[in-house]
């Protein structure tokens, strides 16, 4: 069962010694930064990713200040725990969490074209390209 726990003191530096596989390193940010980012933006939600009591990943989501839309920025799932459905099921869960907010009705999100497993995944959800691309990424779109 996947669950999302706050980064805190106790699970912080294995938050962020999680890394994708070397050949996704150029698709997603660290944890580190991400986490650093979130304290410049602090619209930023930043969610340790657990599969029962074992950490598999990490997750950041917000509102977005220019446009006041929901945004998945980040999803990582460490490299030995992929494959295993945890993306999908921390993305179903990140998505079930953003559609309480009744204020709203679309999540975006963005990623590099090259990221087939990435696209793959976020079509299998219901996202649709938007038309846009923001700094090289593709951008997507869940109505709800």
């Amino acid at each position: 069962m996947i669950t999302f726990r706050e980064i805190d003191r106790k699970n912080f530096f294995d938050v962020i010694k999680l890394s994708v596989s070397e050949e996704q390193n150029t698709f997603v940010a660290t944890n580190l930064f991400s986490i650093a980012q979130a304290k410049a933006y602090p619209e930023c939600i930043c969610l340790a990713i657990y599969h029962d009591d074992i950490l598999v990943g990490f997750t950041m989501y917000c509102i977005d200040i220019d446009d006041n839309e929901y945004w998945i920025y980040r999803l990582m799932i460490d490299a030995k725990f992929q494959s295993k459905g945890y993306g999908k099921a921390a993305m179903e869960k990140l998505i079930d969490l953003i559609k309480k907010d009744k204020k709203h009705q679309v999540i975006y999100l963005s990623f590099e074209p090259e990221n087939d497993v990435a696209k793959h995944l976020y079509e299998k959800l219901g996202f649709e390209a938007d038309g846009r691309v923001i700094e090289g990424e593709i951008v997507y779109r869940l109505k709800y």
